[in-house]
């Protein structure tokens, strides 16, 4: 779940200057001012060690913002212009949805276990004893220490010492992936493994040093509506949740940034809730012991990879996104169709599905109004279309269940909810894929609260809850 924090404000700032830089067709000659303009001789660093250093990184957060992956080697010879010259005439987006800034990952910590000043130095040495790659040395103060280079983070050691002086640190973004899917190479820089990752996006809001990014498409959807091509942003549903505005002019901001169609992915809801409540009476009917919902991309992928035996009980149904990318590629072959949501993983089902040229982020999205200085507040609502409260209700946990429900297909079913894939989660997934069973349909969703709390969302959980009802009841 996105929430308020430096690294976050850092990110958006960075992402809003890109904006402004392109709006004023000044993207590949003055990119490279940027890090020096945010961290001038005036300015201390903001918990580096220097100035220079900062600007180093910033250089390097750039990459991903202009859509490429940060490579292994030094970019020093490598000006950020030719980057943004490249972003601006590409013709392809990289194959990759994540990468991993090295230059900030090194600040992180490199071992789980440390030693604390609480060691006594004491004579039975049981974490020395009891360490099986003799990582535990003792130093000159008679204390003993981990070698990091050695450590493999098994946690003996703490369990043996008496005086609890050995404590477990965490890495965040390893502590928050629910699936092993990142991990430090030899050299201690995190990568993150295409074949395990479900792109929950859990690492990039773990991640205290805003190291982990998506590659955006920023460049690529703002470069096609200037180019006056027909370009057309489907909405999720979450949208309500991001804004206190109106509904009505969330979406004529939206259309302010030069979109030729705003279009509400709730329209794709709907057909999604008819379809799969039909396929859940068909299964019941067949006695099958259960079904899964399908909507949410990042558990599709974590059944598809970590837990493949669940797969026959995920509901084949589309997507709203993809429902809604289907009617209107059918009205709009041309058309480019961007999809703008708070999902990191819907950028791998656009890949899959082929008919969604672009995915952009609410933390995008308002990075784009923001270097366009243009302002919900101050514009006039546009119509809203006439959709069910129960497909724009899709974006809160227990809002797809809510919908099934409605369609009144099975008159009565047993039901829960996994609300968030976690470590837990994860094992109660492959318990059902074993027949362990206690219910008939299940809701799963990645964010816990649901797609308003989004990896790729603005505001706090406790506001975005608040946001969106207020926006249900306007709609209502």
């Amino acid at each position: 779940m996105a929430y308020i924090n430096n690294v976050m404000i850092i990110r958006h700032e960075l992402m809003a200057r890109l904006v402004k830089l392109f709006k004023q067709g000044e993207l590949s000659s003055k990119i490279d001012e940027m890090p020096v303009e945010l961290y001038p001789k005036s300015r201390e660093a903001r918990g580096r060690c220097c100035i220079y250093k900062e600007r180093a990184i910033t250089r390097y957060k750039m990459l991903p913002l202009l859509g490429f992956e940060v490579p292994e080697g030094d970019i020093d010879s490598y000006r950020l212009n030719n980057y943004a010259e490249k972003a601006l005439s590409r013709e392809k987006l990289s194959d990759n949805i994540l990468t991993v800034v090295d230059e900030a990952c090194t600040s992180c910590v490199q071992a789980n276990y440390v030693v604390t000043n609480l060691c006594r130095g004491c004579v039975a040495s049981p974490c020395v004893m009891n360490c099986p790659k003799n990582a535990i040395r003792f130093t000159p103060t008679g204390q003993t220490e981990i070698k990091v280079d050695e450590c493999v983070n098994c946690g003996l050691c703490q369990k043996a010492c008496p005086y609890h002086a050995i404590v477990y640190i965490p890495i965040p973004c390893e502590e928050a992936c629910p699936v092993g899917a990142i991990s430090k190479n030899e050299n201690g820089i995190e990568q993150i493994d295409e074949d395990k990752c479900i792109y929950c996006g859990k690492c990039i809001t773990a991640c205290p040093f805003g190291a982990i990014f998506e590659l955006s498409a920023i460049v690529d959807v703002l470069k096609a509506i200037e180019q006056k091509q027909q370009v057309i942003a489907m909405v999720a549903p979450a949208i309500m949740a991001q804004y206190q505005e109106a509904p009505g002019q969330v979406l004529a901001a939206i259309q302010e940034i030069g979109f030729s169609e705003v279009v509400e992915v709730a329209r794709g809801a709907e057909k999604t809730a008819r379809h799969e409540a039909e396929e859940l009476k068909e299964k019941l009917e067949q006695n099958e012991s259960f079904m899964t919902t399908s909507c949410c991309p990042s558990y599709v992928e974590t059944v598809r990879k970590h837990v493949p035996e669940l797969e026959a009980h995920v509901s084949h149904t589309p997507s709203p996104m993809a429902y809604t990318a289907e009617e209107l590629r059918e009205k709009h072959p041309e058309a480019k169709l961007v999809f703008v949501g708070p999902c990191v993983a819907k950028r791998k089902e656009a890949r899959d599905l082929g008919s969604v040229d672009f995915v952009l982020s609410f933390e995008e999205l308002d990075a784009i109004m923001e270097g366009m200085e243009i302002q919900p507040d101050k514009m006039d609502a546009a119509s809203l279309d006439r959709y069910t409260l129960e497909s724009r209700g899709f974006a809160q946990s227990g809002g797809v269940l809510k919908a099934v429900l409605a369609e009144k297909q099975v008159a009565d079913f047993s039901y829960e909810q996994i609300d968030g894939i976690d470590k837990k989660a994860v094992k109660q997934l492959q318990l059902m894929a074993k027949g362990k069973n206690n219910s008939q349909f299940y809701e799963v969703m990645a964010c816990e609260g649901g797609c308003i709390n989004g990896p790729g969302a603005n505001v706090k959980s406790a506001k975005a809850k608040k946001y969106f009802i207020q926006s249900l009841k306007t709609m209502s």
